[in-house]
């Protein structure tokens, strides 16, 4: 593809010879990940109105986590002690400390799921929403050439089918986090950042699926164009799943979520593929 008329701008070859467009003079850190989200809060400011309608999916999700966090209260040490029958002939420190790294284990992966479900769910109930703020993000910068539209419909499986991946993933990196807890002392901490960071990049591999599938990209596209910028993708997941942490974070970021991650790939792909 000729791009002779763009000052600054690189290409990126993607599976399948698609070429995506990159401006190659930007930063492309971990901070400037980050920075995206900034961007995207930004919109609350031009696009309040806009902004506000992406806000109602998200509460309506954000109270299904909090139903779910409870049951998982509730029913964790049941759940502990099913998967560990073993233990019950043991001396008891040695099982219920044993026991209650589970219990942290399970927490941290009811973490992980919870997100990339709430992200999910919120992403189908909001679909028009957050279209509508991914779009109004690429008119603003000069729009998307040839760009495909973005249906509930079309999007739908999409979705559903990165969510299932992800879980997947999510669980076996649950299963890993679990023996690096067992390490003593640095054991929790470490498994903790390495979590947030896997749910960095899991969160950001869900939103950036609008601005990929609006240019004809998918999902082994948009995994092989994250992963040549992992720092900045991770910089931007990072932010965003910290941000999620904070009480009804999940909620207020959540637009400004989708709006920088439209920010992300365009970044990455350009407006042109």
């Amino acid at each position: 593809m000729n791009n002779s008329g763009t000052a600054g701008v690189g290409q990126a070859v993607v599976p399948g010879g698609t070429q995506a467009v990159r401006p190659a003079a930007h930063p492309r850190g971990f901070f400037a990940g980050m920075g995206f989200l900034g961007r995207g809060l930004g919109m609350y400011r031009t696009n309040p109105g806009l902004m506000a309608l992406g806000l109602l999916p998200a509460l309506i999700s954000f109270v299904a986590l909090v139903a779910a966090f409870v049951a998982m209260l509730f029913y964790v040490d049941d759940v502990v002690d099913l998967l560990t029958p073993y233990m019950n002939d043991w001396p008891t420190l040695l099982r219920d400390g044993l026991r209650v790294v589970a219990i942290i284990a399970v927490g941290l992966l009811w973490v992980i799921l919870s997100f990339l479900g709430y992200v999910t769910l919120t992403l189908i109930i909001g679909q028009p929403f957050y279209e509508a703020i991914s779009k109004r993000v690429e008119d603003h910068l000069g729009g998307v050439p040839g760009e495909i539209n973005v249906s509930f419909w079309r999007s739908l499986p999409r979705i559903l089918a990165d969510a299932v991946r992800l879980a997947v993933r999510a669980a076996i990196v649950a299963v890993a986090l679990f023996f690096v807890q067992l390490i003593p002392v640095a054991g929790n901490a470490v498994a903790i950042v390495l979590g947030a960071l896997f749910g960095g990049w899991a969160l950001t591999l869900e939103l950036t699926g609008v601005a990929f599938e609006r240019r004809g990209l998918y999902y082994r596209h948009r995994k092989r164009s994250l992963r040549q910028h992992r720092r900045m993708t991770i910089g931007f997941g990072a932010a965003t799943f910290v941000c999620f942490l904070i009480p009804l974070g999940a909620v207020i970021f959540m637009p400004a979520a989708v709006a920088g991650a439209t920010l992300l790939s365009r970044r990455i792909l350009g407006p042109e593929t």
